[in-house]
């Protein structure tokens, strides 16, 4: 493969949500120490404030590509002024990262087209003149590897290999105080350690129900006395709402109340966070929080990296599981029985093993 060493202003593309951005973070991260390189990243909305939180990226182009899910697609004229402000970049050389169920082509073709001299990424089909540095995708046909790996994988074929394989990013200082203030007005007792329930999903197939929450919300409160903060986006403030007042006294709803930055370094000080399978995962694992995941089914790269987690899996409903060919072929290897929800002395006995390797923890002491 052709070198990359005289690369010195790197565009990487991973149009995704929050989540999939982090995953390819420790191969960025790879990128920057083998190449000694300015990294600029593409990526969507959802992403580009998690984007900024990352020392190993210099520069964030915040674009809704249209082949990635979106709620606000940018036209197709804009592509047209992506396409110019990407080519008086002058960038060196483009990564495309992806998962094993996209195709990576329309991306390629962004960067060919930006007239990018050097392009890499995986791909099943030749992409002859599209890709200068083609690495043949065997996933999922011949094994699955997690997301990070890949990511890592795809850019040793440079060169680029990686020392610190964990997820990083940086909280700026004085966040704790601001999020301290917003917590004391809602009536925590910061004196306390605290817990973490996040039950919003950006797909219905991956949602736990409101009923589980309730009672695992209950459940948690009467083994360990630990006050529960249950996040989201402003959007879910009224489920949060009602969460909040099913599961009684010292439950409370941050819905829409933090910034991607202050809900991390809520994440990053927290006990140890349950969630589904969403980005709040990866941001635990940046953090080395313990998380516990109620983990639907749907995409098995993409569990907690390099953090302690217990994952506490079930199946995606019928009417809800992907018409994605290759996602039903993984479907059918992986996933041979129907997995119910996760009951609720699962979910406590997963966080109790939890905090049981933090010795610090003191059982006894926070129970009333």
């Amino acid at each position: 493969m052709e070198s990359w060493t005289d690369c010195k202003n790197v565009l990487c593309i991973r149009a995704d949500n929050m989540g999939d951005l982090l995953m390819s973070s420790p191969a960025i991260h790879a990128l920057r120490e083998h190449l000694g390189a300015k990294i600029t990243v593409l990526t969507s909305k959802k992403a580009s404030a998690v984007a900024r939180m990352s020392p190993d990226i210099d520069e964030v182009i915040q674009f809704d590509l249209p082949w990635i899910k979106s709620e606000d697609q940018d036209s197709p004229a804009s592509i047209d002024q992506l396409l110019e402000m990407l080519k008086s970049r002058n960038f060196d050389a483009c990564v495309i990262f992806t998962v094993y169920s996209q195709n990576p082509l329309p991306a390629v073709m962004v960067a060919y087209m930006a007239g990018i001299p050097k392009r890499l990424a995986y791909c099943r089909e030749n992409p002859y003149a599209l890709l200068t540095s083609w690495v043949p995708d065997p996933e999922p046909l011949e094994f699955i590897r997690h997301q990070v790996q890949r990511d890592l994988d795809l850019v040793a074929n440079i060169g680029a290999l990686a020392l610190n394989k964990k997820i990083n990013l940086i909280v700026s200082s004085g966040t704790w105080s601001t999020i301290k203030e917003k917590l004391l007005k809602k009536g925590i007792d910061l004196n306390m350690p605290y817990l973490i329930l996040h039950p919003g999903v950006s797909e219905a197939k991956r949602e736990f129900s409101n009923t589980g929450w309730i009672n695992c919300g209950k459940q948690l409160l009467s083994a360990f006395g630990l006050p529960l903060l249950i996040t989201g986006i402003a959007e879910e403030w009224a489920v949060a709402d009602n969460l909040c007042k099913a599961i009684g006294k010292n439950s409370f709803n941050l819905c829409g109340l933090l910034d991607i930055e202050e809900f991390s370094c809520l994440i990053k000080n927290a006990l140890a966070v349950v969630s589904v399978n969403t980005g709040t995962v990866h941001l635990a694992a940046a953090f080395n929080t313990p998380v516990v995941v109620l983990y639907a089914q749907s995409n098995p790269q993409h569990t907690p990296w390099m953090v302690p987690h217990q994952l506490l899996e079930y199946s995606i409903p019928v009417a809800y599981r992907s018409k994605n060919k290759v996602i039903e072929y993984v479907n059918g290897r992986l996933y041979h029985k129907e997995l119910p929800l996760p009951e609720t002395w699962q979910i406590v006995e997963a966080v109790r093993d939890l905090l049981l390797l933090n010795n610090n923890f003191n059982f006894s002491s926070t129970k009333s």
